[in-house]
């Protein structure tokens, strides 16, 4: 019987994607996980770039393994004070801007006020541009229309918004009745949610790891700078769980494990694949192999980087990522099962 609480997962994920952390304004998110690391007197320090990395000791400590989620998400920031007091934008993470277009957001001001807006287009009003839908959406056309009395650049100056000035959107999270989790930002705070709840089975005695296991909170993967100038010099195998990617020509679905064979950085170790495949297929976990076209994760950042460690990818299916996603919580199951035989089996 599985000591996976999908609720749990459920519980952490909504307070998550609630914490707007973009690339770059990630404080208030690794606060949380602190928090919560505390909170089971788990040990862990904030890295110089604000990471969390925390550390639980198991029955071998010569070699050890990594896991870890980043936390920050997309976002963007403010490009430009418009004339008219409205915002023009820039991105934070790779997006299309028609995936945010109609979405509320906040703009997170220097002194630490929140002001909230829309993003839209600058021709929106069908009853007054004719061809409102076929314009195109880029820098220059995008807009934040804020929720105060502004008309002019002076205006929107004085009410404390500035260049420069990080905007985050709108998770709207919903949990339905069929058991979607439907939100922003679920890559990647689906993952952190898991790894929390597998920490907690782990401080509350329930779980025994085979080896000393690092769990690395990133902030800095949608923007690619990963979180490897902290990897512990004894890790020797480092698996990234992140979302699987799911469309036209993938096995990945809302309702398995992923696991990653090749992504664009190139292929996975491919004996640690293996090893999560059989892991998988031995304690009745769905998976499904894929490969993601455009992808790619702190693990294959780390390869990058030069180091020498074991590298695999796994995560639950996200439907329309970096744009309204959705994952069901058999996904998240799965996904934390295949985590919590993988951290008490052998190294390959």
């Amino acid at each position: 019987m599985s000591v996976i609480e999908e609720k749990e997962i459920v519980s952490y994920i909504k307070e998550l994607v609630s914490i707007p952390s973009p690339s770059g304004y990630t404080e208030q998110a690794i606060k949380y996980a602190a928090d919560f690391m505390e909170q089971r007197k788990v040990s862990y320090n904030i890295t110089n770039k604000g990471a969390l990395l925390a550390t639980l000791k198991g029955e071998d400590d010569n070699k050890q393994r990594l896991l870890t989620a980043h936390v920050d998400t997309l976002g963007a920031m403010v490009k430009e004070i418009k004339a008219n007091g409205r915002l023009k934008l820039t991105m934070i993470g790779g997006f299309r801007w028609n995936s945010v277009e109609g979405e509320y957001c906040k703009i997170h001001t220097a002194d630490g006020a929140i002001i909230t807006g829309t993003i839209l287009i600058n021709q929106t009003s069908v009853h007054v541009y004719k061809n409102a839908g076929d314009a195109k959406r880029d820098d220059e056309t995008i807009e934040v229309r804020i929720d105060a009395i502004v008309k002019t650049k002076a205006e929107t100056e004085a009410i404390g918004i500035s260049v420069g000035d990080f905007v985050s959107f709108e998770p709207r999270v919903e949990v339905t009745d069929t058991g979607f989790l439907k939100s922003r930002h679920l890559d990647d705070k689906a993952s952190v949610g898991i790894l929390l709840h597998i920490i907690d089975l782990i401080s509350a005695g329930k779980i025994k790891l085979a080896y000393t296991t690092h769990f690395l909170i990133s902030n800095n993967e949608e923007i690619g700078y990963g979180g490897n100038s902290n990897i512990p010099e004894k890790t020797v195998e480092y698996l990234a769980v992140d979302m699987g990617a799911i469309g036209d020509g993938q096995t990945t679905d809302e309702f398995s494990v992923s696991i990653c064979a090749k992504d664009s950085s190139g292929p996975y170790h491919y004996k640690l694949r293996q090893h999560l495949v059989s892991l998988a297929q031995a304690n009745a976990v769905d998976y499904r192999v894929d490969i993601y076209p455009y992808y790619g994760s702190d693990a294959s950042a780390a390869i990058r980087a030069g180091y020498d460690v074991v590298h695999g990818l796994i995560g639950p299916g996200i439907d329309a990522s970096h744009a309204f996603e959705r994952t069901h919580v058999s996904s998240l199951k799965h996904t934390a099962n295949l985590i919590l035989h993988y951290i008490q089996s052998e190294l390959v």
